[in-house]
């Protein structure tokens, strides 16, 4: 391990490229090799290209970035799990990483058992293993599972030792790849929150996460990674404000931008506002059940006296909009003024597990925005059943043979 000159930097990354072969017809066996040369023929795929940032100790740094982007990538990267082609990367300090939870469990050996393989991996010591635990037991609530086989465990069981054993490893550095996909709702709070422990107590740490809100509530700076190079980097709220932009207007033909360019109509800034997320005991809350009634409250101020009408969109992490409707009070535009607040009421959160941002959108007659929040609020949703999809339509098995 490199010790860094500037002792103030956990992670210096300097130029640093990688890209991966992806091979359409690879011959695996010496025979096919032989008989087969034109077998192997591969695209290279860029992923990162001269990529550099500085981390600094217990800093929390956010990656971001739409799927494939090389969110984790880095992450592999920073823990040498993979080499880059080119560039260098230096760490200073014991790193843990919450990447590929549970590697090198065994499964006809014990939970307890486990945990021993797993923390001398991270690099503990049998006294140190000792001393953690109890703890690590306790944080993954699996109590008298504890010395079962984990070949016996639900995937939930499985996933919550291996996120309590990497979070209990005490490191300098901890890098973290989606960690709410972790558990249920209660034990995913639980995660957090020891996250924001680690954090207080000065450890380094560098989360991947398509929830903005998590991101917003964890991390100090954030990078946006985009087509294989750093699009911003800098204070976290800035920064999710340009990816979401991006993730909602990136796509739009150069000719719907060249007409929103000419158009006349100003958009005003909304500069200052609050929201809440409010379900039927009034608590504000993020982390919300398919088919929960939702009361969404949005305090904003604008900066000058309009009539509008508004516009709430729900746009799921990967850019794609599940639902936008424009409303209007009973066929006349809201007079808006400096202060303003707009309430809308969700009987049924009709969506199945994901994350997802709300947005909000002043309109003009013509339907031109003249005012916007992008996001005012992010949120995820649990389903504790075995659903794909987007949405909940409620269906039912009425008969079969």
């Amino acid at each position: 391990m490199n010790i860094l000159d500037d002792e103030k930097i956990a992670i210096r990354v300097k130029n640093v490229s990688k890209s991966f072969r992806l091979y359409f017809d690879k011959g695996h066996m010496l025979k096919e090799k032989v008989l087969f040369k034109n077998r192997g023929q591969f695209e290279k795929h860029e992923i990162l290209n001269d990529v550099s940032f500085n981390i600094y100790k217990g800093e929390s740094i956010g990656l971001i970035g739409k799927n494939g982007c090389g969110k984790s990538t880095a992450l592999k990267l920073l823990t040498k799990i993979i080499y880059p082609d080119s560039g260098s990367i230096e760490v200073n300090g014991r790193v843990a990483s919450l990447l590929e939870l549970g590697a090198g469990f065994h499964p006809d050996l014990s939970g307890r058992d486990n945990i021993y393989i797993n923390a001398s991996i991270f690099g503990l010591k049998r006294k140190e293993i000792d001393e953690r635990v109890n703890d690590i037991i306790a944080f993954s609530e699996l109590g008298e599972y504890i010395n079962n086989p984990v070949r016996t465990y639900s995937s939930g069981m499985y996933m919550r030792l291996a996120f309590s054993v990497a979070i209990n490893v005490k490191a300098d550095i901890l890098l973290v790849d989606e960690i709410l996909a972790v558990g249920d709702a209660s034990f995913q709070e639980k995660c957090l929150k020891k996250i924001e422990q680690i954090k207080k107590e000065g450890t380094t740490i560098v989360l991947v996460s398509h929830s903005m809100d998590q991101i917003q509530t964890v991390c100090d700076r954030c990078i946006w990674i985009n087509n294989t190079k750093i699009a911003a980097m800098g204070d976290t709220e800035n920064v999710i404000k340009e990816y979401i932009t991006w993730m909602k207007h990136g796509k739009e033909t150069q000719e719907e931008q060249n007409t929103k360019e000419q158009s006349p109509v100003k958009n005003h800034c909304i500069d200052q506002y609050t929201a809440e997320l409010i379900d039927v005991n009034g608590c504000d809350k993020r982390i919300w059940h398919a088919g929960e009634k939702m009361k969404i409250k949005v305090l904003f101020r604008y900066e000058t006296e309009a009539c509008v009408r508004v516009k709430l969109e729900i746009v799921r992490f990967d850019g794609i909009r599940v639902y936008g409707e424009t409303f209007d009070n009973d066929g006349t535009e809201f007079a808006v003024k400096k202060d303003n607040q707009v309430e809308f009421e969700i009987e049924n959160l009709n969506l199945l597990q994901g994350k997802f941002s709300m947005m909000l959108y002043l309109t003009d007659s013509l339907g031109n925005t003249v005012g916007s929040v992008e996001p005012f609020a992010e949120f995820d949703v649990l389903d504790s059943k075995d659903r794909q999809g987007m949405v909940y339509l409620n269906c039912r098995c009425i008969s079969g043979r």
